[in-house]
């Protein structure tokens, strides 16, 4: 049996009004205090550094936490948490799931490369004295 992807929410610096949400420094924070979740977050070589789970990013010139689904296993009051302050504060959330790169949607044409056509060339004549 196939192992399925996790799922990812993507909770983006727009509010549902359109608005964008501020302080500026809003995802940066947030992760930052997920950090404590995930490998190497504890002990004595632990350093501070984002979780794996709840990662900043940019999308186009929009801010951006990434988190995945995982977390809820880990630690279900942390995943709580990220998606109520998306609720709370009227962010916008997608949930989406990367797909393996032979995910059985393509038709077999797709999947096929496509043959490029062949530049046909006439022959041309030498121009006669």
């Amino acid at each position: 049996m196939a192992e399925s992807s996790p799922t990812q929410y993507f909770i983006q610096g727009i509010t549902k009004s359109g608005r964008k949400f501020r302080p500026s420094d809003w995802s940066e924070r947030l992760c930052g205090v997920m950090s404590a979740y995930g490998p190497k977050a504890k002990g004595p070589n632990a350093r501070l550094q984002y979780s794996i789970y709840v990662r900043p990013t940019m999308i186009d010139d929009i801010k951006v936490v990434i988190l995945d689904a995982r977390l809820r296993d880990i630690e279900p009051m942390a995943f709580d948490f990220v998606l109520n302050f998306a609720k709370d504060n009227d962010l916008l959330v997608t949930e989406a799931c990367e797909l393996p790169p032979h995910h059985g949607t393509q038709t077999q044409a797709q999947s096929q490369p496509q043959a490029q056509p062949q530049a046909q060339t006439e022959p041309q004549t030498q121009p006669k004295d």
